[in-house]
């Protein structure tokens, strides 16, 4: 029995894509969930078949815990099984990490425990890394330290830069991520 996914979103949509596409047995797509109203990868899901909602966080103002119990009533209602964050670009609160522990999971532009957080491709330029990649974890309440589910990696290139490595981790992003949520989903 495929596991029930809910993916949350803030933009474009790519990774949402990547899971939707992958060829796997595991795992349904059955709700998107972006906190910016017109996030383009509410469009893919719709397009796709799936359930999509906007549940704007700027009516909460600074209530960010507010905001995740309306979205964890969506998630409940839906009997979400798995929670998949995909370029949500909001830090969740110990309620909401708490609430799914053990069926949260992200995606960092990062190898993990190197360079949590934001502007992952610059810094390890800056640090003169060899190799970068990709994590795919699941979430806690320290930001980017939960338990590694999987890892890509690649070279770093003499003539790259941020965006060019940007770039390049997101392939890695989108071939990583249906393979690691498809097998946590079989393990559970």
């Amino acid at each position: 029995m495929k596991k029930r996914v809910a993916v949350l979103i803030s933009g474009r949509g790519s990774n949402l894509q990547a899971l939707l596409d992958a060829d796997q047995d595991a795992y349904e797509i059955v709700l998107v969930v972006s906190n910016v109203p017109d996030a383009p990868g509410l469009e893919r899901a719709r397009a796709a078949g799936v359930e999509a909602i906007a549940l704007d966080h700027k009516p909460y103002g600074k209530n960010r815990e507010a905001f995740e119990r309306d979205l964890d009533a969506l998630l409940v209602e839906r009997k979400i099984e798995i929670v998949a964050l995909a370029g949500f670009m909001r830090v969740l609160t110990p309620y909401f990490v708490n609430a799914w522990k053990g069926r949260l999971v992200n995606i960092h532009p990062s190898l993990l425990p190197k360079y949590p957080g934001v502007s992952t491709h610059a810094r390890a330029l800056e640090a003169g890394d060899s190799e970068h990649g990709c994590t795919v974890h699941l979430v806690v309440e320290e930001v980017d330290s939960g338990e590694i589910l999987g890892q890509a990696k690649m070279d770093i290139r003499a003539d790259d830069t941020a965006e060019t490595l940007a770039e390049r981790v997101l392939t890695l992003e989108h071939e990583l991520y249906p393979r690691c949520l498809a097998d946590f989903a079989r393990s559970l």
